[in-house]
């Protein structure tokens, strides 16, 4: 009978201790539901410097700049290499046309990965104007498929737009020293 006790008294323990965190954990969702619906409330308006996060200052968007803009018209998004064999380097030239109303500036081109180095046109593109983004993308130790970006940062609305490419990588044929 003293051990039924026992065992009751032990379960009944546990119960309460996990209901404490889960009590826990629910206080917690609701202050991040609550932070959530005042950061969709002010949409536009800055966050209340007392807390303010990294997770809310990223959460506020930038609005679209007055006045004439340019445009980055990119003949071609995303580009397909196709099949490579792994070792090689392999290149891609984004063509891009200012098609707005000011000079065009990328300020910047991002890769998502080290094994991609982008190149871009650095002095302004004017109006009606072409530029670059060049993707030199190096397959060593890339075997399999491979879908990567580059962030392009310029002076348009939105500011970033992302290029993608994709490549097939055959990986190479492994030596183990000569047959006989």
């Amino acid at each position: 009978m003293k051990r039924n006790i026992s065992i009751w008294i032990i379960a009944g323990s546990v119960l309460f201790m996990t209901a404490c965190k889960d009590r826990a954990a629910e206080k917690r969702i609701a202050e991040l539901e609550s932070r959530l619906a005042q950061l969709e409330t002010n949409k536009g308006t800055a966050p209340n410097p007392a807390v303010a996060t990294p997770q809310t200052v990223a959460a506020v968007t930038e609005e679209k700049p007055e006045g004439p803009l340019p445009i980055a018209k990119f003949e071609v998004i995303d580009h397909d290499f196709g099949t490579v064999t792994e070792g090689k380097k392999v290149t891609y030239i984004y063509k891009v046309k200012n098609t707005g109303e000011a000079p065009l500036i990328i300020q910047s081109a991002a890769p998502s990965c080290g094994c991609t180095v982008p190149t871009w046109t650095k002095e302004p593109i004017p109006v009606g104007g072409t530029g670059s983004v060049t993707a030199e993308f190096d397959t060593n130790g890339k075997g399999g498929i491979n879908n990567k970006t580059i962030a392009v940062t310029a002076n348009t609305w939105p500011k970033i737009t992302t290029l993608r490419f994709k490549a097939m990588v055959t990986p190479k044929a492994e030596s183990n020293g000569p047959t006989k």
